[in-house]
This record gives C-alpha cells, sequence and structure tokens, in this order.
C-alpha cells in the first residue's frame, strides 16, 4: 500500500500544510495510507487530521518512518548532512544550479532516496499542477510597499509576520501608506499574466498602485530595460533560468534612477541566472528588506516563503490543486511522478 507521510515543517515561520483534512479523507479512500505528524505551528489542527481517519506520528520523527513511507512536507528539511534515504515531497530548490542545493543532492546520493521536487511536478505540458504563486505575489508586494512606506520615513522595513487572512494583511499595509502623506509610487510587475505576477498586480491595485504590467513579449529582446528604472517599485515574479535576462543590472545602484524598492518574489539570489544581482542574499521575516544602496536608497525584498504569510489561505488553495497529482501516487513511473523522477535523476548524474 502506498504510504504518504505528512511531516511537520522545521523551518522558522513555516505554518503552512500542503494537504488538507479533507484532501486526506478523499486519499484513504483511494486506498492510500496517510500518516500526518502533529505540529506545534501547522495553520490546520491536527483534530481535523484524526477525524478524517489519519494515523498520527509524533512531530519531526520523519527520519524513522518506514523506508517505503513518502515523506511530504514544503520547505527545506534541516541541513545537517545526513543521509537521504526515504522518497520526498517538497521544494528542493536544487536544480537550477543554487550551490546550496548541491549539497542537498549529494545528501540524497548517500542515502539512496528521491526528490519528487514540488517546483517540478508538471503535466504533459509542461505545466505546474500546483503552486503558491499566487499567494506569494500576493504577499511579496505586499512586503514591497512596506518597504517604500518605511523608506517615506527614512527608515528601512521592520519586521513582519503571518496575518489571519488577507483582509488583516490589507487593512494594516493601507494604513501605513497613508501615514506617509505621499501619493501612492507606481509599479511594474514582470510575469504579470502568470500566477505570481497576477497575485501582485491584485494587491498593488487593491491599494492604489498604478501598474505597468509585463510579461513575455515586453522582455522578449532580452534587455537591457531602463523602463524598470522609472518606476518607484519592481517586483519580479519570473523564476530565473539560462534565458532569463537581467532586469536590474549591478549598475543600476549608481544610476540615475526613480526605483527605490524591488520585491524579487522568486528569489534566488544564489542561483547562476539571478536577474536581480544587485543583492546575493535571500531576506527574512525580521529583516525583511536589504538595502543595496544609499544615495538614492534602493531596498530588496527577497523572503523565500512569502505565502506563509497567509498560511490558512495559501495551504488551502494549494492543497486543492495538488490533490489529484497525490491522488495518483499509488503509480511513480508514469505521469506527474515518473516526470519529476526524471527530473531528479537528469540533474543526479552531476553529483
Amino acid at each position: 500500500m502506498t504510504h504518504l507521510w505528512v511531516r511537520a515543517e522545521q523551518r522558522e515561520n513555516e505554518d503552512r500544510v500542503g494537504l488538507t483534512p479533507e484532501g486526506a479523507a478523499e486519499l484513504i479512500k483511494a486506498g492510500i495510507r496517510v500518516t500526518v505528524e502533529e505540529s506545534s505551528v501547522r495553520a490546520i489542527s491536527i483534530e481535523g487530521y484524526k477525524d478524517a481517519g489519519c494515523e498520527i506520528a509524533a512531530e519531526n520523527s520523519w527520519p524513522d518512518a518506514p523506508l517505503d513511507a513518502i515523506i511530504f512536507g514544503l520547505k527545506e528539511l534541516p541541513e545537517d548532512g545526513t543521509p537521504l534515504p526515504h522518497r520526498h515531497i517538497m521544494f528542493g530548490h536544487a536544480f537550477k544550479g543554487q550551490h546550496s542545493g548541491r549539497a542537498l543532492l549529494e545528501r540524497f546520493k548517500a542515502g539512496g532516496g528521491t526528490l519528487y521536487d514540488l517546483e517540478y511536478l508538471v503535466d504533459e505540458t509542461g505545466r505546474r499542477v500546483a503552486a503558491f504563486g499566487y499567494w506569494a505575489g500576493f504577499a511579496g508586494a505586499a512586503v514591497t510597499l512596506k518597504a517604500w512606506a518605511a523608506q517615506q520615513h527614512g527608515k528601512l522595513c521592520g519586521p513582519v509576520g503571518a496575518y489571519k487572512n488577507k483582509d488583516a494583511m490589507m487593512g494594516e499595509l493601507r494604513a501605513e501608506l497613508d501615514a506617509t502623506g505621499a501619493a501612492r509610487p507606481n509599479a511594474i510587475v514582470i510575469g504579470a499574466l502568470g500566477r505570481v505576477g497576477t497575485g501582485a498586480s491584485d494587491l498593488m491595485e487593491a491599494m492604489g498602485v498604478t501598474v505597468t504590467k509585463w510579461d513575455m513579449a515586453e522582455t522578449a529582446s532580452g534587455g537591457p530595460f531602463p523602463e524598470i528604472l522609472d518606476h518607484d517599485l519592481f517586483i519580479n515574479c519570473i523564476l530565473a533560468g539560462p534565458q532569463t535576462p537581467v532586469f536590474v543590472p549591478k549598475d543600476a545602484l549608481t544610476a540615475d534612477r526613480k526605483l527605490t524598492a524591488i520585491g524579487d518574489v522568486a528569489c534566488d539570489p544564489d542561483s547562476d541566472y539571478n536577474p536581480v544581482p544587485v543583492y546575493n542574499k535571500a531576506t527574512s521575516w525580521n529583516t525583511p528588506a536589504l538595502r543595496v544602496a544609499e544615495d538614492p536608497v534602493m531596498d530588496v525584498m527577497a523572503i523565500d516563503n512569502l505565502p506563509s504569510m497567509l498560511p490558512l489561505e495559501s495551504s488551502i488553495d494549494y492543497a486543492g490543486q495538488l490533490l489529484a497529482s497525490l491522488i495518483t501516487l499509488t503509480d511513480l513511473t508514469s505521469g506527474v511522478w515518473g516526470r519529476a523522477e526524471d527530473t531528479f535523476r537528469t540533474h543526479m548524474k552531476d553529483i
């Protein structure tokens, strides 16, 4: 019997989960054994999973799970270097030239396990079957606007946290923008037709920000793109890859520009393909903005777990998208899972 083991998230400020109790009940009905770890932070109570018929395990007990169990989580595992013998479903951040990704793949090589990277679960057309993109864009735009608002007071954006819902987030942000006494900024969103860009644009427009929306057609020339510097805010919603152009080059730091706040929602600072090379490290909830220039200022927001700022809404949305694929876990040799394993094996050849 296929056994799915939903682990507790061990990363700080990560309250999301990729399976709801309703989804777990569907998996059990389909003949899949489901174990859910207890969690002190998960946005959805363990009681719902108990009621759905799941087996319950102790928090962070996944290393001792049966070797045939498929371990399912969202964000990174603890970086302790231990070999990984299980099959894991998670965002591995290991296939796009990230330097930290190689260490993860070496752990899979040492343990003989397999990574089914959630970013690379795709249908037959190559489109991702599930993504947190909308809420990443929504929250990323909100934090970037917070950074801009702080600049109006001569400050750097302070710590951020999780919200009960999007209305709570928007109410707080609107008050901060009003308190600046300044006219709303304008923004340019690249990748505006995708999930991430749609979320970013929706938040900006709800806050009264005028948004220039660019997608593939507007960036096909490969750059340079001086228009970006003529906006107050720039939101990058395009995942980095070998063909991704540079949107904000290093010389933008000293250029004549209006741009003062960047939201790199895609957040690949340690990738060889980083399209925003004015910064080189992710930011955090405690320090959401990195100041990369002083005169005029330029701050970069690059938080890589943005959807967890709205953990309940983003969990329900994502889990709903992913459920149809989880039901097919009984056959890992074809379809979504077969393609994901092929991707893993291809990248393991270089390890």
